[in-house]
């Protein structure tokens, strides 16, 4: 079985400090490639230096999370479009909307991810993105831009069987993390699971966040890795009543076809 680990939060956090056996861990375990995150435009410009010393084993996204949406001006667009001419760039993200936290003001987060999500378009790359608490207005801004992207996913996917109907409307990849192993916060999400289309299905650990809450032995560091991917896609493969080798196979196809890898 192989897995590909679609969102990684290396910059920043302590894995970047053990990047190394991250990535030595994540292998033994057949977790290759790792999809880097980039949340704003300096920390996409990083990911982009990491990811090219480690060619065919990390790629990454460039673009302005909702959080930092504050941060997007004039110049951001010219930047991004810059970020993204580089080769371990596969996708415009993480963009899209949070209002659940409202770090950045809606006016100019509904402003960046349109602007992302227009620039995705011009350059045919897929968007990674993000929402919370923000449906609606995430699908109203995304429906008049999807038919232009080769593809687009929901990252950290952790809503229920109307959205995955809303959002397999839109023909949406949707990312399944260890939410779904949390039996306080998850249960919607596990009874959702069954729903998304085989080929739509994609696997992420959000690491170093979202370690699964089910797991045992906990690591005594408390931190996700790319390296537990495989018993999330176990757990997965047991809410929809499938083999874990089919559904792993599946899940690694469709993340190689949805950022265009399938050569590696």
């Amino acid at each position: 079985m192989r897995y590909m680990d679609i969102a990684v939060n290396l910059i920043g956090s302590k894995l970047e400090q053990d990047l190394l056996q991250v990535l030595q861990d994540a292998t033994d375990v057949r977790v290759s490639p790792l999809l880097l995150i980039g949340s704003d435009l300096a920390e996409s410009e990083r990911c982009i230096q990491v990811a090219q010393q480690y060619p065919r084993q990390l790629y990454t996204t460039a673009g302005v999370h909702p959080h930092h949406a504050d941060s997007w001006q004039a110049h951001s667009l010219q930047q991004l479009t810059e970020l993204c001419s580089h080769a371990p760039v596969v996708a415009v993200g993480e963009c899209g909307l949070d209002f659940d936290r409202n770090y950045s003001s809606r006016a100019q987060q509904l402003a960046a991810f349109e602007a992302q999500l227009a620039l995705a378009a011009e350059l045919q790359l897929p968007v990674l993105m993000h929402q919370r608490e923000a449906h609606d207005d995430f699908l109203n801004i995304l429906s008049r831009y999807r038919s232009s992207l080769p593809a687009a996913v929901l990252h950290c996917f952790t809503g229920d069987k109307q959205q995955v109907a809303d959002y397999n409307a839109l023909d949406l990849y949707l990312g399944i993390t260890g939410w779904v192993c949390d039996e306080r916060r998850g249960q919607a999400l596990a009874a959702a699971v069954p729903e998304i289309p085989a080929d739509r299905l994609v696997l992420e650990t959000d690491s170093p966040y979202l370690l699964p809450r089910s797991m045992r032995p906990k690591p005594k560091s408390g931190r996700n890795e790319p390296k537990y991917l495989p018993y999330i896609a176990e757990v997965v493969a047991e809410l929809r009543q499938q083999p874990p080798q089919q559904l792993a196979q599946q899940c690694y196809q469709n993340s190689l076809r949805l950022f265009g890898l399938e050569s590696i």
